[in-house]
């Protein structure tokens, strides 16, 4: 081997050992005491900058400041003041009774395809639109006698005919009062014959009663034989929905101020219509409409309506997305207490609306809670 060859295998043996590690000095073991110093300080980066988030041992978080950037971190200051009372109440999405509508068999029949064919759920439909047609269902001696019936009609018909023929031949010489019976005995006939032509062959259409959507269908097709009164069809107007809510406090009605409802994680703003004056369920129904711009919900879907009264309560308003669980289930919020430490608070709340909560107590006048990101700092372990 060469000595350049030498001279560059020891050089480059010695960067990498002063890149990838430290001399030690004698048989010392430091190990310890670098647990130590982490276990009391935030772990520090190579500018002396923090590293990383991390839980303390008090249960406070240390979230460097961009750290805090990246997770998207805001805060707002409490103000503690006097907040409109809210009831929870149970509800459900129901159809605008005033739009859409629902179409039922007048009789027993086989269901026929319409001229756009069988409506499915949704598609758009017009009021007035022909969605089906149904067929009368008989039976072989109820169908026998019709025919019979309609045989019969016909040859008394024929007659009809013949005998206004007759008459206005002889016209000048017949009474005019007697031609004139004959031609209203000649379309009485006429129309009975249509009547049960159209009762064997024929088929009723069924129509829109209002504008929307197909919501359902009850699973038809084609030549599907139905009940009378069987529901065929149910259209909603997407654009007008209403929420139905019991109340355990006939009084309620009294005190309301507003009203808004929350359907999973979607906020609806609502407008009070009225109340019954008759219990359901030991409970009054309510009605709201709902005045959200296309808010995604279904007829049926279960929510949460929030009432606010005119009594009042003393507290702080923050958005619900401030509210976190910790240790056993219990509610609580992050307070921001130094440029780079958070503390979980546990606190009590009441709802406000579908999209803030009052803090009744566990916070001061002016700290400064989380409203975004709280979730994300729970999950720091």
């Amino acid at each position: 081997m060469t000595g350049t060859n030498l001279r560059g295998l020891l050089f480059t043996a010695t960067l990498a050992f002063m890149v990838n590690g430290a001399l030690a000095h004698g048989d010392e073991d430091h190990s310890q005491d670098a647990g130590k110093a982490a276990s009391t300080t935030p772990a520090r980066g190579t500018a002396g900058a923090p590293a990383a988030l991390q839980r303390l041992a008090d249960g406070s978080l240390f979230v460097p400041k961009p750290v805090q950037r990246q997770l998207g971190i805001r805060t707002q200051p409490a103000r503690i003041g006097d907040l409109a009372a809210t009831i929870e109440l149970n509800g459900k999405i129901i159809a605008d009774p005033n739009t859409g509508g629902r179409v039922q068999a007048p009789f027993a029949g086989s269901v026929m395809p319409g001229p756009k064919g069988m409506p499915t759920p949704g598609r758009k439909v017009a009021k007035g639109e022909v969605l089906a047609w149904l067929r009368p269902a008989v039976g072989a001696i109820e169908r026998g006698n019709q025919k019979a019936q309609l045989a019969e009609l016909e040859a008394q018909l024929a007659i009809a005919d013949g005998r206004v023929k007759r008459f206005e031949q002889l016209e000048g010489a017949v009474p005019q009062k007697e031609i004139e019976a004959a031609r209203i005995e000649q379309g009485a006939l006429q129309k009975r014959r249509a009547y049960v032509s159209a009762s064997i062959d024929g088929a009723e259409p069924l129509l829109a009663p209002g504008a929307g959507v197909i919501s359902a269908s009850h699973h038809l097709v084609a030549g599907q034989i139905v009940d009378a009164r069987e529901v065929l069809f149910e259209i909603v107007d997407p654009e007008h929905l209403a929420v139905e809510a019991l109340a355990y406090d006939p009084g309620i009605g009294a005190s309301l101020i507003s009203a808004s409802a929350l359907a999973g994680q979607t906020a609806l703003q609502l407008n009070y219509v009225g109340g019954g004056r008759q219990l359901r369920e030991q409970a009054l129904p309510l009605l709201f409409r709902i005045i959200s711009a296309s808010s995604m919900v279904a007829v049926g879907q279960p929510v949460k309506v929030m009432v606010r009264t005119a009594h009042e309560l003393k507290g702080a308003a923050v958005p619900r997305a401030a509210l976190t669980r910790v240790g056993a289930g219990e509610t609580a919020v992050w307070v921001h207490t130094d440029a780079e430490r958070f503390v979980a608070r546990k606190v009590r709340v009441q709802a406000l609306d579908a999209a803030n909560m009052a803090i009744t107590e566990g916070l001061h006048e002016g700290d400064r809670v989380v409203i975004e990101g709280a979730g994300l700092l729970s999950q720091v372990r």
